[in-house]
């Protein structure tokens, strides 16, 4: 699921001119982690999520990468009060060695939305991995919605990918998920 609530940016942005998408090293898994809790925190108004006894979010869905069918990619840009490259946003993806490729998890640092990061970030990946593709994003989160939505029209064209809603399994009383698919 997705939890990115990026615009575009204005040319020049400090946030994006200085951007690199680059994939996660074996290494960086555990920033991937980090960065995973924090995902999972903007997410948790949307799904109803607490944190479990240790005080951390559900990680579960990262133990299946890297792998053969998954990658990860982790944005940097100069950190403004060290310069050091610092990790702004990741996209998690899955799929690869099947017939569709889908987005596992996307999430950008709050104070880098709205500066076409996210734009960015989404459109690199997608570049990356040409062949269909599955979006999911959760009915409440309307600034995933339109994010994605925007980035299907920039990725694929207007008119190229569907959208229709699905339940989410196991939670009869939840509204159902979006899916943006590739035609």
């Amino acid at each position: 699921m997705v939890a990115a609530q990026n615009h575009s940016g204005t040319p020049g942005d400090p946030t994006t001119s200085n951007l690199t998408v680059v994939p996660v090293a074996n290494d960086q898994w555990g920033i991937v982690a980090w960065l995973w809790q924090a995902y999972r925190h903007d997410l948790a108004t949307v799904v109803n999520g607490l944190p479990y006894a240790d005080g951390r979010y559900q990680c579960q869905e990262l133990s299946r990468f890297p792998s053969a069918n998954g990658a990860g990619y982790i944005a940097w840009r100069p950190h403004p009060n060290t310069g050091e490259e610092a990790p702004i946003g990741f996209a998690i993806i899955d799929g690869l060695q099947g017939l569709r490729q889908s987005v596992a998890g996307f999430w950008v640092a709050p104070a880098a939305r709205r500066s076409g990061a996210g734009s960015k970030l989404a459109l690199d990946v997608l570049a990356r991995h040409p062949g269909p593709w599955t979006i999911a994003f959760q009915h409440d989160n309307i600034g995933a919605g339109d994010f994605w939505r925007r980035t299907a029209d920039a990725a694929f064209g207007n008119g190229c990918w569907l959208e229709d809603r699905r339940p989410v399994p196991g939670k009869p009383a939840v509204p159902p998920d979006h899916w943006i698919e590739t035609t």
